[in-house]
């Protein structure tokens, strides 16, 4: 009998085991990570999928905020200044108390403290709407995972907002902005679009980040006709797959061809290596967008390297490119491979000539990690500071943040302000759509008018840029990425 007893007890417990199981394992899909998700794809490095899986957070209230949290950890990225920090953590508890005045004065402190801080201007701007109307656009960022893309991200979007409010706002109406953090991940991305879909008063994205990110959130946002517009996404890939999408930032059709006409009909070089990342949506397709102008322009891909591979080694890559008679290389990373590329551009130390991608390497650690090694080295921008001295973008950027301000935040001011220009003209989610969908839509933009062609990408030209060694340096490094005519 008391066998019998325990073994009823027995399966009552794995009957209540494999319930709790099946609990959990819906809660996870529900939560946008179905049980077939390989996190190992997705990762940053040296981070275990595990952990990475661990680190995620389901609870989407703690990834939105319109300012009642702070998502970037630090703004404050030369010098931690407390006095700023604790400015900024008042605002952010007045305003998620509803004290609106008190928050705008708590905030403004911050400021005069630290003026490059754009999750604190979002903040400034949406305390001082406090519960009046207003028109909502949300701006997704990996404010987490990678922080400085993330502020590039909200500076722009920082300073549209500042631009259309102070003028009076969208009829009288003020923009409010809802910051999203994505962690530049595909299975959150999607927590994040569904969130927003759901949403009936966010009017228009601004994002994602990567090109990856917006492939896996787009089908959402094309499903909940929420229109997306992003000014970092330059896969081809995405082009045609939603009526909802939209970019204003040039693709890699765009990049990799006018990097293959550089080195073949300027340099006269023919022989080319490549680096790149096969996880990456974006690294795949300008490499493929490379290769094809390559070959057209009459040169050839003498080896392929994926940064990805457990057993890549520069040295080696290096070498077997010489043997097989490369003239040149070409680096091509995402943000995970970034490390590995800048070692190669130190191997390589300026035997073969450096090309590289459409921003990843566009940034201070290039220049600093590359130093002497980088010199010569050519890539391919969206838009660059000192390519339009005349331009009233860059003079207004440098007076509301005290610094230079580089292609991420021009394309995504451009996202923005071709997003209020839409909501000026329809306020309504299918009216954005057609707005932006029409052949007559122009709005004014960092780098010039903004139009869109059907497939919902912008067709303008890039700016090739050249590491040089400048003394004194913007960058403060010794070396500059300089502007090419």
């Amino acid at each position: 009998m008391r066998q019998k007893n325990e073994t009823i007890l027995l399966l009552i417990s794995l009957a209540i085991a494999g319930f709790l199981i099946a609990v959990v394992l819906w809660l996870l899909e529900k939560a946008g990570f179905p049980p077939h998700t390989d996190f190992s794809s997705y990762g940053s490095s040296g981070e275990t999928a595990l952990q990475y899986q661990r680190s995620l957070s389901f609870d989407l209230k703690e990834r939105m905020s319109y300012g009642q949290k702070q998502l970037v950890e630090k703004e404050d990225v030369n010098l931690e200044r407390p006095e700023f920090r604790a400015a900024k953590n008042k605002g952010i508890e007045d305003l998620a108390a509803g004290k609106y005045q008190q928050a705008v004065g708590h905030f403004e402190q911050a400021l005069r403290r630290c003026s490059n801080a754009p999750e604190t201007r979002i903040y400034l701007n949406n305390a001082r709407i406090g519960d009046r109307k207003c028109y909502t656009i949300a701006v997704a960022a990996p404010t987490a995972s990678q922080p400085n893309a993330a502020l590039d991200i909200l500076r722009g979007v920082a300073q549209a907002q500042s631009q259309i409010n102070q003028a009076g706002g969208i009829n009288g109406r003020p923009v409010k902005v809802m910051i999203a953090n994505d962690d530049d991940h595909p299975a959150v991305a999607k927590q994040i679009a569904s969130a927003l879909v759901k949403n009936r008063d966010v009017l228009t994205v601004i994002g994602h980040h990567t090109s990856t990110a917006t492939l896996a959130a787009l089908p959402i946002y094309d499903l909940g006709k929420l229109p997306v517009i992003s000014g970092t996404s330059t896969a081809v890939k995405p082009a045609n797959l939603s009526r909802y999408f939209f970019r204003t930032v040039p693709t890699t059709y765009v990049g990799g061809r006018a990097l293959a006409d550089y080195l073949v009909t300027k340099l006269k070089k023919r022989n080319v290596a490549v680096f790149f990342n096969h996880k990456s949506a974006y690294s795949e397709s300008l490499k493929s967008e490379f290769v094809a102008a390559i070959s057209l322009g009459g040169g050839q891909v003498v080896a392929e390297f994926d940064l990805s591979n457990p057993g890549f080694s520069p040295a080696k890559s290096i070498e077997q490119a010489i043997s097989r008679g490369a003239e040149a290389i070409m680096l091509n990373p995402d943000y995970d491979a970034l490390d590995k590329a800048l070692q190669v551009v130190t191997v390589n130390n300026r035997r073969l000539f450096v090309l590289g991608d459409m921003g990843t390497m566009y940034s201070k650690t290039t220049l600093e990690v590359g130093g002497s090694s980088a010199v010569g080295m050519v890539m391919a921008v969206a838009w660059h500071i000192e390519g339009d001295r005349k331009s009233e973008f860059s003079r207004r950027s440098r007076q509301l943040w005290k610094a230079d301000v580089g292609w991420v935040s021009a394309m995504t001011y451009d996202a923005a302000m071709a997003a209020i220009s839409a909501i000026d003209r329809s306020p309504t989610r299918p009216g954005i759509q057609e707005v932006l969908s029409a052949s007559d839509f122009v709005a004014k933009g960092a780098t010039g008018p903004i139009r869109f062609l059907p497939s919902g990408v912008r067709n303008m030209p890039v700016q090739l840029v050249k590491v040089n060694r400048v003394n004194p340096s913007r960058s403060g490094t010794g070396f500059d990425f300089v502007p090419m005519k």
